[in-house]
């Protein structure tokens, strides 16, 4: 394929990295319907350097990210050395980030960041957390371990919740303060409420799981839902929402306003080090990214994965 190939848009990009994420895995191996049209290239996730620009506010040089909106799943995404897209989707790299660090961010960095926007427009501030935690599910993947880290370095306690035992040092070095067994909230008794254990959640599997946090959330607490590796249902009653309080804040990534995700994407380059950001990366190639969909689908990856497209 070559430029010709590209979809319509304003901007071309030279893609320099993109990143590996669940939707990708879906996307690459056929297994969900995330694909719309073929053929298609793959990539949720994308930061380079713009060739070509029609739009006054962006020039050539200039360095750039661009996430959701449909790429890799009805637009030509970021796993390709170029990239055609609309202007309007298009965050300046912010000046604390370089082009890597930013795909290791990515989209799942960008859900994190809303979930906890979310949050704290319901009011959660550290000083409110009442000595509770904020509990985060799915917490050594992508998602879960970008929440840890941001919630941990804005001064909450956090409790991860993983089925992956083996990854608590890990947890531990992003910042949580105690580790959950996932089958501790996706096998819990089904009951109208459980004990207030949770200042608030941040949810990246659904199912069961999600259900759980709810009945344990306290009174007046919020819960963003991001994510259904767990399940796409929803087994619970109405109990939390009517006799606790509880507020269930739908989070998406792909739409989300441009202007809210600049404000999400300046935060992240500011709230996150560069040592955390690191402490969650593997590196891998564009050839390696037919075995790594199979492996985040698996629940095989940890924190991030960066794809060099052409470093």
């Amino acid at each position: 394929m070559d430029d010709g190939d590209l979809p319509e848009g304003d901007v071309t990009i030279k893609v320099r990295w993109s990143s590996i994420n669940y939707k990708d895995g879906l996307a690459v191996t056929g297994k969900g319907k995330v694909v719309r049209s073929f053929p298609m290239v793959a990539g949720v996730d994308l930061a380079g350097t713009v060739l070509d620009s029609g739009a006054p506010s962006i020039s050539p040089g200039d360095e750039v990210i661009v996430t959701g909106f449909g790429l890799g799943e009805e637009r030509f995404g970021g796993l390709a050395e170029l990239a055609r897209v609309r202007s309007e989707w298009v965050v300046p790299l912010p000046r604390d980030l370089d082009l890597r660090r930013a795909m290791v961010i990515g989209t799942a960095g960008l859900t994190s960041m809303l979930c906890v926007m979310a949050l704290e427009r319901h009011g959660l501030a550290p000083g409110s957390a009442r000595g509770m935690p904020v509990v985060v599910t799915g917490a050594a993947g992508g998602v879960g371990s970008m929440a840890v880290a941001i919630l941990a370095g804005l001064g909450y306690e956090v409790a991860a919740a993983s089925g992956r035992s083996e990854q608590g040092e890990y947890l531990r070095a992003l910042g949580a303060s105690t580790l959950v067994p996932r089958s501790e909230l996706a096998d819990a008794p089904v009951r109208a409420l459980g004990r207030e254990r949770w200042a608030a959640g941040v949810d990246a599997v659904g199912g069961s799981t999600l259900a759980t946090v709810l009945r344990e959330t306290r009174y007046g607490g919020c819960v963003a839902a991001c994510g259904l590796a767990g399940g796409a249902d929803l087994p619970t009653t109405v109990h939390p929402f009517i006799l606790r309080g509880v507020t269930l804040a739908g989070i998406d990534s792909v739409r989300c306003p441009i202007g809210l995700r600049a404000v999400a994407w300046d935060r992240l380059a500011t709230e996150l080090s560069a040592d955390v950001i690191d402490e969650m990366a593997d590196e891998a190639s564009l050839d390696d990214v037919p075995r790594l969909a199979e492996e985040i689908l698996a629940g095989r990856v940890r924190g991030r994965v960066v794809v060099a497209v052409a470093p």
